[in-house]
């Protein structure tokens, strides 16, 4: 069964299982003590911690290791804004972080801070100008948070030109470098990184955190003495030992299998909008990670379209907010404007092979398909001859659908099977309280060739009046 959730966890790497198995050995004592089984341990330690750094392209003495990639980022936001308090109480995040940045994020709100959210563009991709314009609307930011790539979509953020408008203004950049460490070195002169081993196929349960010398960062109560203050509690020297091989052995291979995924990720994305109508493919097509692609499909449910996959053997995930199980739409999809029903993330690990992805592409049509039947959507072709209608005194014929009460994709299903109904030049008004509604109705309209005029609140109830012009 190709499993193809790559961005969210790899499995381990055959050369951190080798490295955890030998750690085992040797990496149970404490590394405090001075007896030789703690300074057995202390030599792994330390040697992970220089084999890592050399792969971030930082000092070991700035690197220290974390229970988890989101404890990491949580000590570095907490950490930068406290050393910075006297400076600024602004935290600047980009709107398509991982949510672990955002809950720090709430929290500084919580506690008074102020966090201002810079925007994207379509491709999802943050402006460096925007932040700095930001920052300078302030006045100034204790902290700027940025992603090296989004978990989502596979966009890379210009993170060395948004380091330089940071370091410019005097103001540190933290970068989520969890999705992107184990293909390449993070570039630009950012103050604060955080990344997860499990990411790159090491354990689960290592994060690192690297705070750079010069950086104000104070560590929040209560704290130990070990790894610097920054991550109280025993070392797992086993699991960190794997975490720091594993990212060698990757990063060793990251060019050449990069650039075989990345050629597996074309014919995806070139192949899907081919294969199956009424889909859209969301994230920048050139600035991103090599085995990322995302898209989105009209007319699906998210949930029962992953469970269709996981049926026909593929393992992929979804931002989508058109599932049961939730009814908040992806606040990366949210950040973009795109489409968010249907949504699939296909992230390929390494090793996939063109046949398996043949045989994905093979397989995802019946799937949509059967997704799309049980909801029994409109025909996807164009739309045929429109009924008569009628003209009203003050213009074309108007047609009101109540879709309250129903979650994404019913609401646009409702739009395409009824919009024939009015002449062209005819407006039909979609009320619907499904937030995700904001998004998929002008989504729907752009890849119709129909207009979306505006919303606004529903003048009779609850939820938002959607109203869209038939162009033909």
């Amino acid at each position: 069964m190709p499993y193809f959730d790559a961005a969210s966890s790899l499995p381990l790497h055959p050369i951190a299982r080798e490295a955890l198995l030998a750690a085992l050995d040797d990496g149970w004592a404490d590394p405090g003590r001075l007896h030789r089984e703690g300074r057995r341990a202390r030599l792994l330690l330390d040697a992970a911690r220089e084999t890592a750094a050399a792969q971030i392209g930082c000092r070991p003495d700035e690197l220290v290791f974390t229970a988890s990639g989101t404890r990491a980022l949580h000590t570095g936001i907490e950490g930068a804004l406290a050393g910075r308090a006297r400076v600024s109480r602004r935290l600047l995040v980009s709107a398509v972080e991982h949510s672990a940045v955002l809950h720090a994020a709430d929290a500084h709100a919580d506690a008074g801070g102020t966090v201002r959210t810079v925007g994207v563009d379509r491709g999802g991709r943050v402006d460096p100008a925007e932040v700095a314009a930001a920052i300078d609307e302030g006045p100034g930011a204790a902290l700027v948070c940025v992603q090296s790539a989004s978990h989502e979509v596979g966009t890379r953020q210009p993170v060395e030109e948004t380091a330089q408008e940071c370091r410019a203004r005097g103001v540190p950049l933290l970068v989520d470098a969890a999705q992107s460490l184990g293909w390449e070195e993070p570039a630009g002169a950012w103050s604060l990184l955080a990344a997860s081993a499990h990411k790159w196929g090491g354990p689960g349960g290592v994060g690192l955190l690297v705070v750079r010398k010069g950086a104000r960062f104070a560590p929040r109560a209560p704290v130990d003495e070990r790894e610097s203050g920054r991550a109280a509690g025993f070392e797992n020297i086993p699991a960190i030992v794997a975490a720091a091989a594993s990212l060698r052995a990757v990063r060793a291979e990251a060019a050449a299998e990069g650039a075989r995924l990345a050629a597996l990720v074309d014919r995806i994305r070139t192949e899907v909008p081919r294969l199956v109508p009424d889909v859209a493919v969301v994230g920048d097509p050139v600035r991103r990670l090599p085995h990322i692609v995302t898209f989105s499909c009209l007319y699906a449910d998210g949930e029962a379209l992953l469970h269709a996959l996981d049926r026909a053997g593929y393992s992929v995930s979804s931002g989508s907010s058109c599932t049961s199980s939730t009814l908040t739409p992806s606040h990366v999809l949210v950040a973009m404007g795109v489409l968010s029903e249907g949504n699939v993330r296909v992230s390929l690990p390494p090793g996939t092979t063109e046949e398996e992805v043949g045989r994905f592409l093979a397989a995802l049509p019946g799937a949509v398909a059967g997704v799309r039947a049980e909801l029994a959507p409109p025909p996807v072709a164009e739309a045929g001859p429109a009924d008569e209608g009628t003209d009203g005194p003050d213009g074309p014929a108007t047609l009101t659908l109540d879709a309250l009460g129903k979650l994404c994709p019913l609401p646009v299903i409702d739009l395409a099977r009824e919009i024939g109904r009015v002449p062209v030049g005819g407006v039909v008004t979609v009320l619907a309280d499904d937030p995700a509604a904001r998004l998929d109705i002008p989504a729907w309209c752009g890849m119709r060739g129909q207009t979306f005029l505006d919303e606004r609140p529903n003048p009779a109830g609850p939820g938002t009046a959607y109203r869209v012009r038939r162009e033909s």
